[in-house]
C-alpha cells in the first residue's frame, strides 16, 4: 500500500487544479484541457486547514513566482517583491469585459469594505490584465481605482502576460469580431499569503462575505 501514498497526495493538487478548468470565462469559451498543472506539489506545510476556507486549497502549487510586470503608474515590478507582506486577490480581465470583470471587480470592493482598516492595509486586490495591447497603465489607473482607489492594474508586454498566466493555470484568448476583439479568459479568484504563496482559489459568483472570511483566516 506504500507505494500509492504519492498518488493520494498528488490527487489533491490535481483535483484542485481541475477548478481552473470550470471557471467561467468572459465569453464561455475556455476549452476543457485548460488549467490543469503536474501533480508534484505538497500540501503537507500548509498553514491553516482547508477546512477553515470556502476557496479551494490550492497550497504548494508555487503559482505567481519570478513574475515581472508593470504598474498601473508604469513602475516595473517582481509580483513577490511588490506585495510582499499582503495577502494578494488577484484576478485576470481587461477593462473593455463587459460583464463578468465589472461585476468581480465591484464584488471585491465590498470584500474589502468587510474587512477592518487595519485588515484592509495588509491586503492588495490585482487585475492583471489580458488585453495588454489596449490596456495601458493609465487605462487600467483610470480602471480599477473606478471600484476601489487602493485596487492595482498590472499589465506587460504580451510575453510577460503570457509568462505570468502560464504560472497561474490562467486561460485568456483573443477572440475576433466583425469590428474590433474580445478575450475570454478564465474568471476565478487567486489568492497568496502574506508569504506570496498561492494558498486558495475561489471561483466565480462566491459570496463577498465568504471571500472576507477566507482572507482573514490567511492574516
Amino acid at each position: 500500500m506504500k507505494r500509492f501514498l504519492p498518488l493520494r497526495f498528488a490527487t489533491r493538487t490535481v483535483l484542485a487544479m481541475a477548478m481552473a478548468v470550470m471557471l467561467a470565462a468572459c465569453d464561455n469559451g475556455a476549452p476543457d484541457n485548460v488549467g490543469t498543472t503536474s501533480a508534484n506539489a505538497s500540501t503537507a506545510n500548509a498553514p491553516a486547514s482547508s477546512a477553515a476556507f470556502t476557496g479551494t486549497d490550492i497550497t504548494g502549487t508555487g503559482f505567481g513566482k519570478d513574475i515581472d510586470l508593470v504598474d498601473h503608474d508604469g513602475t516595473a515590478i517582481e509580483l513577490q517583491q511588490a506585495y510582499h507582506g499582503k495577502v494578494m486577490v488577484i484576478f485576470f480581465g481587461f477593462t473593455q469585459c463587459p460583464d463578468v470583470c465589472p461585476t468581480t471587480m465591484a464584488e471585491l470592493a465590498q470584500v474589502k469594505e468587510k474587512l477592518t482598516p487595519e485588515q484592509r492595509d495588509r491586503v492588495q486586490v490585482i487585475m492583471i490584465s489580458v488585453d495588454p495591447e489596449r490596456d495601458t497603465p493609465a487605462v487600467l489607473k483610470q480602471y480599477v481605482s473606478a471600484f476601489d482607489p487602493s485596487f492595482v492594474g498590472l499589465t506587460g508586454s504580451a510575453e510577460q502576460i503570457a509568462k505570468v498566466a502560464a504560472s497561474f493555470k490562467a486561460y485568456y484568448k483573443k477572440v475576433e469580431s466583425d469590428q474590433s476583439y474580445t478575450m475570454d479568459h478564465s474568471s476565478g479568484l487567486y489568492v497568496l499569503d502574506t508569504e506570496g504563496e498561492s494558498r486558495l482559489l475561489i471561483k466565480p459568483n462566491t459570496p463577498p462575505e465568504a471571500i472576507a472570511a477566507d482572507i482573514q483566516n490567511l492574516l
